[in-house]
């Protein structure tokens, strides 16, 4: 969450954006990853997840529902990481997966 926080203050997203995460289909994989600032709209769903409320189209959520997300600091990948059990294979890259 503190990454979030910290993107938020260097993006200068307004306090009425919330995080959105979805897919699209593209990457190495056939689905990468979306994630960003958005504002609410009418057929998202929204979670709340500690204090950061998520939305999510209710169509993503055969692709997403179950999956974490985390902030890596490595040497190899710094940023955020994907742990999607809906996947069924994921690219190298981490922001792409078939399904």
């Amino acid at each position: 969450m503190d990454q979030l926080v910290r993107l938020r203050k260097e993006l200068g997203v307004d306090s009425d954006h919330f995080l959105r995460i979805g897919v699209r289909g593209g990457g190495c994989s056939g689905f990468e990853y979306q994630l960003g600032f958005d504002l609410p709209q009418e057929d998202d769903q929204q979670f709340m997840v500690g204090e950061e409320q998520v939305l999510m189209k209710a169509g993503h959520a055969l692709y997403l529902l179950g999956m974490e997300i985390d902030w890596a600091t490595g040497l190899e990948n710094r940023g955020f990481t994907f742990n999607n059990p809906n996947a069924k294979e994921t690219c190298g890259c981490g922001t792409s997966f078939s399904a």
